[in-house]
């Protein structure tokens, strides 16, 4: 679809297009079909001020249930990839682009065909929900946001399935509000869910997502709309001034904060690989296709889902903590993808050792909770600029140093000699200049508008940059009466 030549023929469209897609791609007529005209689909309208959150929870569901949940599984990857090389192929051949509607017509005719009565066994709202997945990755394509979609591999991709509205029966426990009975289509039985918290009181699931890990596991993450409030604010002991931290990340700790406490790097993979390195050389001893290759790969699966597992309840912990404490949030904006560059060339062997200690570290990880985190809950997520000096330049005097080696993790200032830890001393400085950042933007609020914490338009959550900012603070600011939302 990419790299075509000037001479290739233009795309084809109008009543040429709707003969190709009948003759040659076997494609009916939508009119054909139903014997009507069509009509506007409405979109479901969503709840004013509400959010769209998601639950995870595991169930365990029984034999029945597991076999028809892997067939599912199974009918969701063919549809995915034969809808897939239908559009791919309407293009490359015919000049002809194919859109969700048409490839859910071509999903009836796959139905009835001889030999694929399996696809009758699973609900069609889920293999329909496949194809919009699909559509929704040629979107992100088009949009040069992302490469172009590639089939789905068994053993390779996740195996999941989603259920919208009518793929689903939700029965609410009314002795245990925000828990209840999940049916899924095609099933008799409910789902035997563990509620690790409920669901808020009286919303119905908007969607659900089933899910299975490679170690085994079946997941429910239930998609909900719901009104989250802010946190009230916090103050400093002043009460003037909101309170502000500063986080620097790094690899010898993995967080430290401007007042020198820190967040040890749990170093997951150094601690568990040996094991893993173990269980890697067992799989490789066993014969391929053999039930004990399919045992060790199990077990090897298991221990990269506990180290996921630990990963995931240290940050949510340690970030949700930081969102109750503070108000304001200042990180640096690193370049993440840029340090994750492969490793070629000279020094290869020790830039493999840094990515994967970057990987274990899981910067990308903690920087998204914070986000969404400080938009929930009412609170500033301010990214000072990458360029920012802070780590040479002292916080006490503001004055530049030289150039730091990632080995020297204590220095002197040259001007006034105070001595500084190197991930305090940068925590302390994106403290500071978040807080000018964050000063300058909501000094820009129209005169009539207070600019006290209180206030509802200072206090809503936002994402500052601070090169964004720069060019935010030449224009005339927020409008009147406005949340004052950083982006």
């Amino acid at each position: 679809m990419a790299g075509l030549s000037a001479e290739a023929p233009v795309r084809v469209v109008g009543a040429d297009a709707e003969r190709v897609k009948r003759e040659a791609l076997g494609i009916t007529d939508r009119h054909e079909r139903h014997g009507r005209a069509s009509g506007v689909i409405k979109q479901r309208a969503k709840g004013s001020g509400t959010r769209q959150r998601v639950y995870r929870y595991r169930f365990y569901p029984t034999a029945n249930q597991a076999v028809q949940l892997h067939q599912t599984f199974g009918a969701c990857r063919w549809v995915y990839n034969e809808g897939l090389a239908l559009r791919s192929g309407a293009w490359e051949r015919h000049r002809v682009s194919l859109g969700f509607a048409e490839t859910c017509r071509a999903l009836t005719g796959w139905k009835r065909e001889e030999g694929r009565e399996w696809l009758r066994e699973v609900s069609s709202t889920v293999l329909q929900q496949a194809l919009r997945h699909l559509d929704g990755a040629f979107t992100r394509f088009f949009k040069k946001s992302a490469k172009h979609p590639k089939r789905k591999k068994k053993g390779r991709s996740r195996d999941s399935a989603t259920y919208v509205r009518t793929g689903f029966r939700w029965v609410e426990d009314p002795e245990r509000l925000g828990t209840g009975r999940v049916t899924l289509a095609k099933q008799t039985t409910p789902l035997d869910v563990r509620w690790s918290r409920p669901l808020p009181a009286g919303h119905v699931p908007v969607r659900l997502d089933v899910t299975r890990d490679r170690a085994g596991r079946f997941f429910l993450s239930v998609l909900v709309e719901e009104r989250i409030e802010p946190l009230p604010p916090v103050f400093l002991p002043s009460g003037s001034e909101p309170k502000a931290v500063g986080l620097d990340l790094g690899l010898a700790a993995l967080v430290t904060l401007d007042d020198g406490s820190l967040l040890e790097h749990p170093r997951l993979m150094r601690k568990y690989g040996e094991e893993l390195a173990r269980r890697q050389r067992a799989l490789h001893r066993k014969q391929r296709g053999s039930k004990n290759r399919e045992k060790a790969r199990t077990r090897i699966a298991r221990l990269y889902t506990l180290i996921g597992d630990v990963r995931r309840d240290l940050l949510d912990q340690f970030t949700t903590r930081l969102v109750r404490e503070n108000q304001v949030l200042v990180v640096e904006d690193l370049p993440i993808a840029n340090l994750m560059r492969p490793a070629k060339g000279k020094g290869r062997r020790r830039k493999a050792k840094l990515n994967q200690a970057l990987k274990d570290a899981a910067w990308g990880e903690l920087l998204r909770q914070l986000r969404y985190k400080c938009e929930w809950y009412g609170r500033t997520l301010v990214i000072v600029d990458r360029f920012f000096p802070s780590t040479r330049r002292c916080s006490v005097c503001h004055t530049k140093g030289p150039r730091l080696d990632v080995s020297v993790r204590e220095w002197v200032c040259a001007q006034c000699g105070v001595v500084h830890g190197r991930d305090a001393n940068a925590a302390v400085n994106l403290r500071d200049e978040g807080m000018r950042l964050y000063r300058q933007v909501t000094e820009t609020l129209p005169p009539g508008q207070t600019r006290t914490l209180a206030d509802p338009g200072v206090r809503a959550a936002g994402h500052c940059s601070g090169r964004i900012d720069q060019e935010a603070l030449r224009t005339d600011g927020p409008s009147a009466g406005m949340p004052v939302e950083f982006t």
